[in-house]
């Protein structure tokens, strides 16, 4: 795991682990952080180097979308006066929607997005995605279209759409680049691609005096989490549990969703592995422990070698390769859920737990 840009971004923070909120609307009202003083000459000299992308200005995009629209073939002045007019109404506040609204007053093409909201379906964004063309990154309407679309779907945790469309996208040529680093930084994080999600939230935090504060907080809470977490530890089973069940409620089986329910039972034996392992070293010291007494359980009366009946041999157990993965036999699952519980928080062994009942229901069915 490589080290955060700068340790003043961690200041004050606790890593939330596997249970953070989905939704980034949820801290548009916390206040901003204080940073640390910079004490060190290398972080000052790395805090002073120029952010990598800036923040169009309301005119800047006016401009930029006056330059589209001059563009459109068969547009006529009535309809590019009005699709001005809704970006300069401020009607709604967000920037993008209503770019995306003058976008779609003047192409056809882009009202299907609009007139399904929050509510894009499936087929809808399959097709989009599949028309968007990211050669034309320089296109105005595709790129409002693209990004406001992605917007969409993370704010419903449809990642897996919403990825397509974000790598697509360029920061250099985008209406919006915080939106668009915080999107993919969202999207990475939550289907763990730990290292792309920690680059994309340092790139966003180059800017982190003008992105909103919602955008902010989130992304130094991430950022943190990220620094916490461990490869193949509960904790990453328990993300990888979480995405697994979000990917079943919104229906999406198969190939892709079976490669991470074989890593989270591979992950689930190494770890029952390695508990088993620990607790047959602690009762070996504790055996050798014991040597001091005799077979009564006196204390020995003179120094000498303990005697002992046993070989001092542990059975090995096979944990097999995986294949009956979701089946664990009753006894078997108990003493796993048992031993994890005794060694990690409960809220593990529940979400194991909950995670075993769902595969048992049927839910894992591809």
């Amino acid at each position: 795991m490589r080290p955060l840009p700068s340790p003043r971004r961690r200041t004050g923070l606790v890593p939330v682990g596997w249970c953070l909120p989905t939704a980034w609307l949820v801290l548009a009202s916390l206040a901003q952080a204080a940073p640390a003083p910079v004490t060190d000459v290398a972080e000052a000299a790395e805090l002073a180097r120029p952010a990598s992308w800036t923040q169009p200005s309301d005119p800047v995009l006016a401009d930029q979308l006056a330059g589209w629209l001059a563009t459109l073939p068969g547009i006529t002045p009535a309809r590019q006066a009005a699709a001005e007019t809704k970006w300069a109404s401020g009607t709604p506040p967000d920037r993008l929607d209503r770019l995306l609204q003058a976008v779609a007053e003047s192409a056809a093409e882009y009202r299907p997005l609009q007139q399904e909201g929050d509510h894009l379906s499936p087929a809808t964004v399959a097709a989009f995605t599949e028309r968007f063309d990211p050669s034309a990154g320089t296109d105005f309407g595709r790129q409002v279209a693209a990004l406001w679309t992605a917007r969409q779907l993370v704010r419903h945790g449809r990642y897996d759409e919403a990825t397509p469309l974000l790598v697509k996208l360029s920061v250099s040529t985008s209406p919006d680049p915080a939106t668009l680093l915080f999107c993919r930084a969202a999207c990475q994080y939550w289907l763990l691609q730990t290292e792309a999600a920690e680059e994309s939230l340092a790139r966003l935090l180059e800017r982190e005096e003008i992105i909103p504060v919602r955008y902010r907080q989130l992304a130094l809470l991430l950022e943190a989490d990220l620094a916490s977490l461990e490869q193949d530890s509960l904790d990453h089973i328990s993300r990888r549990m979480r995405d697994i069940t979000r990917r079943l409620d919104l229906g999406h089986a198969g190939p892709r969703l079976r490669a991470v329910q074989d890593g989270v039972i591979d992950s689930l034996d190494k770890l029952i592995k390695k508990l088993e392992d620990k607790q047959q070293q602690q009762q070996a010291a504790s055996g050798a422990g014991g040597g001091g007494t005799g077979g009564d359980g006196r204390p020995m009366e003179d120094s000498q070698l303990a005697g002992g009946k046993g070989r001092g041999e542990v059975t090995s157990r096979d944990l097999g390769d995986g294949d009956d993965w979701g089946t664990l036999p009753p006894r078997e699952r108990e003493e796993a859920l048992q031993q994890i519980g005794r060694d990690y928080p409960a809220h593990y062994r529940e979400a194991i737990e909950q995670y075993f009942k769902r595969l048992a229901a049927g839910d894992g069915d591809r």
